[in-house]
């Protein structure tokens, strides 16, 4: 590893500091960076950076260098291969799974708390 990889994984491991700091503080992010310091485009710059390095060692580690861009994209179902029609009493278990996680719910959990749900996990990628 040479100095410039030594001291970006430095100021990573300080700025993850950082973000855990104002996280356990409970102040927004404007609060917390007025109080130590420095400026929120620094903090917002070095969480981009911490996400970036968190997807590059998770598809490294995956061994899969293409990994499936973080959001959502449309499924549609062909005419003439619908799904079966099944009667079903009760919650109907709903999985989401991909890229090594998976997301249990059942359809009665309420979609708006899913829809952020996904939206913070594609946030990570």
């Amino acid at each position: 590893m040479n100095t410039r990889a030594i001291a970006e994984e430095y100021r990573l491991s300080h700025w993850a500091g950082i973000m855990q700091e104002r996280k356990e503080s409970g102040l927004s992010v404007r609060a917390f960076c007025k109080n130590a310091g420095f400026h929120e485009n620094s903090y917002f710059y070095w969480r981009r950076k911490l996400r970036e390095a968190t997807c590059e060692e998770l598809a490294r580690i995956q061994d899969k260098p293409n990994m499936v861009q973080p959001g959502f994209m449309e499924v549609r179902l062909s005419a003439h291969n619908p799904l079966p029609s099944i009667i079903h009493e009760g919650p109907i278990p709903v999985c989401i799974e991909t890229a090594g996680l998976r997301i249990s719910a059942s359809n009665e959990y309420p979609i708006d708390k899913l829809v952020t749900l996904l939206r913070e996990v594609s946030s990570i990628c």
